[in-house]
Order: structure tokens, then C-alpha cells, then sequence
């Protein structure tokens, strides 16, 4: 039989509005036939809709990791209510009847099995694979567009930095924005993003917010500056490379815009087989200088015990649109698990995914993989620091003797020598955290794992951590939300 939970579907909805509606036609009780294969992987229906005729729905898991959604209905929307109503009625314990396949669904598996052999036949042939072609012609002019973009960018930032922040009134952010634009033209999208988050940063309506802004201001300026040297070294040298290869040991790619397909991640190396994820902190925010709603979930690798996330962008304009990742409170079993080039917390990505049930071993798993040395897991942080273009807020799995307070009354992991790691909220973060703590019982914040999430104080010269979950035994509090 069968075994998903209300969760997974939720992680299979486009939006909360499509939760809803999939919900609400099961209250409602709109299917009219409920019916399953005599094996169970394939649940299918009708359900009473606006029209005339019932609408005729199907969720296939002949491919467990990959279910297959079918509906007569003239929804655009993937998966459509229906067929999450379905799946609703299916974990809400409806009764099932167990009935033939229906001879089109017989058809479409047989067309889909056909597909599928197809390409196993193409990867598994003697030949070898056509090699991707590239019009290297076109990649020269766009290199040669991306030095020029560099030397425009270079020129504005050795003069903000030569005039100084103080200086910056209106006028001149002005001047910065239709920057930001003609980096567009240049085809480096990065430091367009990080570009605006410094106009950003200065566009304070009152001078005592734009004054606590400098030193994060400054701060932007060190990582474009950066990018400049880097991006310039970087495309000059490939130029001299007959095959314009990518680099895939480095982030420099995406922020030269290149966006990572997952055959060149595979043709690199970049993927693991059978992996398992337990999902340990999740949430979104608006990105004003990516112009985008971002998703972002950290995910505990079950066999090597990294912390990686993933990362959904969706566009303002096309927001609607898109499916929104949420929290996923169940291990994720997956097939092929790429990885983006990177340091800490390297990006991922998986297409098919057959959840389970969090077990005991994986508590005890996600408890053998912390962290116990403070002084270890601070030096990590500033190695990855020391990469201007790198992640500024690196998240790692610690094990906390306890979680108490230091004699200035601040919140601390204290480890089991004594060492200390001080709480605070960052800025990186969308909400504090570290106010709910009190809230927690004692029992809780004895000998637990935190995931954290780092930051380094500029202007105070400090590296402080805010908390984003805790686990203890067979609980996990997240915080963030």
C-alpha cells in the first residue's frame, strides 16, 4: 500500500492557495469516485468542478519519487486542486475502492516506459556522447562584453571609494542605479544584484540610517572590488583556453550569470547517488536587491553529515506563478543529489524525491554529526570569510553542553570545555531568534545540537552566531520560521 503523509503533499502544492482549495474539496466531499489499483500506486477519481461533466483526476507513483498528475480540468496550475484533493482524501483515510487502471492511463505509462528506455539506451550505448557544442564565437563576445562591463564597474567603485560614503547624496545613487542597469547589457548579473544592494543600503530617508549602513556599505564595495580583480583574472585566462571550459571548483561562474545546468553539474562530478536529506531549518524571504522572493532550506546529508541548502529565487513579477518551497518535515530519500560549485553550505538540487518518516536513527545521526570544537568550527568560519566572494553567512551544526548565558546576561553556547559562542540576531536573517529561547525548557538546552548561522560584526570585530534550531533526543525546534 500507499504510504504519504498530509505533509509531503503539502511539499507537492504550488502555493498555500492550492493546500487550500485541495483541502477544501474534501471537506466540501466533491469526489464523487474514490479509487485505487489492486497494488496501490495509483490513485485516481472523479470530482464534481463548474462544468458540466466531472472532472476525471490521477496521481501515478508507479515511479515513487516521481508521481505522475493527471486531471480533465482546465486549471494551468501543477499540480492542480483536484489532484492534491485527491491525495488529501488518500491521507485523511477516505475509503479507496480498489478498481481496474483505466485503459488511457495503461496508454500514457506505456508511452512514458517507451521514453525512458529510450534514453537509457542513448546513456548506456558504446558510443560515445555527442559532445555539447558551444558557439565559441558567441562566448568570446560576451566575454569580451563582461571585460568591458568590469572596466565601467571599476571606474565607478574607485570613485565612490576615492569621494568617500559621505559624499553619496541623491544625485549620486542615482547615477549608481542606471549603473545597476547598464550591468545588465554587460551580462554580469551578480555584481548587478550586489551593485543595487549597495544603492540599497544608502538610500536611508533618514541620515542616521543611512549612517548605520556604512560599514555593511563599505563592506559591498570590498566584495565588487573583489569580483572585479577575480571576474577579470578569470575571463582573460579563458580566453586563452581553446576550449572555453567552465570552472565548476568556484562560485566565480554564477556571478559572472552563468546559470549551473544539471547535465554540466552530472558531466562534472557533481552528483551523489541515493542520498538522504532531513531538512533542519527552512524559510523565505524578499530579496529587494535580487528583485526576488527567496526560498532557502538547510538539509543535513545523512552520510556525510554536510549542511547544504537549497535555494528557490521567484521572480516579483512572475511570483504567482511559481510554486513556493516550504518546510519538509520528513527524511527525503533522493535518487541523484547535484551540487552547485562552492565552500560551505554548498547549494543542491534534486528533482524526484520519496519522503519517510523521521526514525529514531536519524536523530541519533543528526546528534553524531555535530560539531563539539568551538574553536574548530570558528576557524572554518573565517577560512570561508577570507574569500570576498563567498558565502558571509555560513551555517554549521554545533553540540552544545548548554545553551546559557554569559556574565553579561547574553546568550551563549558553551561547549564541554567551557568555551563560549555568543548568540545574537544577524542581519543576514529575515527574524530574531534568540528572544525565544527563554520560552524553551530547561531540559532542551542541555547537551542539544544548534544549527546556527554565522556572521562576523564588522565594525565591532566579532563573530557572532543566531540560532535556527535545536535538537534534543527525538525533538527538533525550529525557531525560524
Amino acid at each position: 500500500m500507499l504510504e504519504i503523509s498530509a505533509s509531503y503533499v503539502d511539499s507537492l502544492a504550488p502555493n498555500a492557495a492550492a493546500i487550500k482549495n485541495g483541502q477544501g474539496l474534501v471537506k466540501k466531499k466533491s469526489f464523487v469516485q474514490l479509487h485505487r489499483s489492486e497494488v496501490g500506486e495509483l490513485l485516481f477519481g472523479q470530482c464534481s468542478g463548474s462544468g458540466k461533466s466531472n472532472y476525471e483526476c490521477s496521481v501515478d507513483f508507479i515511479v515513487p519519487e516521481k508521481p505522475t498528475f493527471r486531471c480533465t480540468c482546465p486549471s494551468r496550475q501543477f499540480p492542480c486542486k483536484h489532484g492534491l484533493g485527491l491525495l488529501y482524501a488518500y491521507t485523511d483515510g477516505l475509503s479507496f475502492e480498489v478498481a481496474p487502471i483505466p485503459e488511457d492511463i495503461i496508454s500514457k505509462r506505456e508511452k512514458a516506459e517507451k521514453r525512458v528506455e529510450n534514453k537509457a539506451q542513448k546513456e548506456n550505448s558504446d558510443e560515445p556522447p555527442k559532445p555539447k557544442k558551444v558557439n565559441k564565437t558567441a562566448l568570446k563576445k560576451k566575454i569580451a562584453a563582461q571585460l568591458e562591463g568590469l572596466d565601467v564597474l571599476e571606474k565607478l567603485i574607485l570613485s565612490l571609494i576615492r569621494s568617500g560614503l559621505g559624499t553619496i547624496d541623491s544625485k549620486m545613487l542615482k547615477a549608481i542605479q542606471e549603473h545597476v542597469k547598464q550591468l545588465g547589457n554587460y551580462y554580469l548579473s551578480g555584481a548587478q544584484i550586489e551593485l543595487r544592494r549597495f544603492a540599497l543600503l544608502l538610500a536611508g530617508d533618514h541620515d542616521r540610517d543611512r549612517e548605520a549602513s556604512y560599514t555593511y556599505a563599505a563592506e559591498q564595495l570590498t566584495t565588487l572590488h573583489a569580483f572585479i580583480k577575480k571576474g577579470r583574472a578569470y575571463l582573460l585566462s579563458k580566453l586563452e583556453d581553446p576550449e572555453l571550459a567552465l570552472d565548476h571548483t568556484s562560485t566565480i561562474e554564477e556571478w559572472l550569470g552563468h546559470a549551473w545546468q544539471l547535465t554540466e553539474l552530472k558531466e562534472f562530478g557533481l552528483v551523489t547517488e541515493k542520498a538522504e536529506l532531513l531538512q533542519l531549518a527552512f524559510y523565505s524571504y524578499d530579496d529587494d536587491a535580487r528583485q526576488e522572493f527567496v526560498d532557502v532550506g538547510y538539509w543535513l546529508e545523512a552520510a556525510s553529515g554536510e549542511i547544504h541548502r537549497t535555494v528557490q529565487y521567484r521572480p516579483h513579477k512572475a511570483a504567482k506563478h511559481m510554486r513556493e518551497d516550504d518546510s519538509f518535515f520528513e527524511v527525503a530519500q533522493v535518487p541523484y543529489l547535484y551540487k552547485y560549485p562552492g565552500d560551505m553550505n554548498v547549494r543542491v538540487r534534486f528533482e524526484e524525491m520519496l519522503p519517510r518518516a523521521v526514525a529514531a536513527a536519524d536523530l541519533a545521526n543528526v546528534s553524531s554529526k555535530a560539531i563539539t570544537s568551538y574553536p574548530e568550527a570558528v576557524k572554518s568560519v573565517k577560512n570561508q570569510l577570507k574569500n570576498p566572494l563567498s558565502d558571509k553567512s555560513p551555517v554549521m551544526l554545533l553540540h552544545a553542553a548548554k545553551v546559557g548565558t554569559t556574565e553579561s546576561g547574553q546568550f551563549a553556547l558553551i561547549d564541554e570545555a567551557g568555551g563560549q559562542l555568543v548568540l545574537e540576531d544577524i542581519s543576514a536573517l529575515p527574524q530574531g531568534t534568540v528572544s525565544l529561547l527563554p520560552y524553551l525548557n530547561d531540559a532542551q538546552l542541555i547537551d542539544c545540537c544548534v544549527l546556527v548561522m554565522f556572521e562576523h560584526r564588522m565594525d565591532q570585530g566579532r563573530l557572532v552566531a543566531q540560532p535556527l534550531t535545536i535538537i534534543k533526543g527525538e525533538a527538533i525546534t525550529r525557531l525560524l520560521y
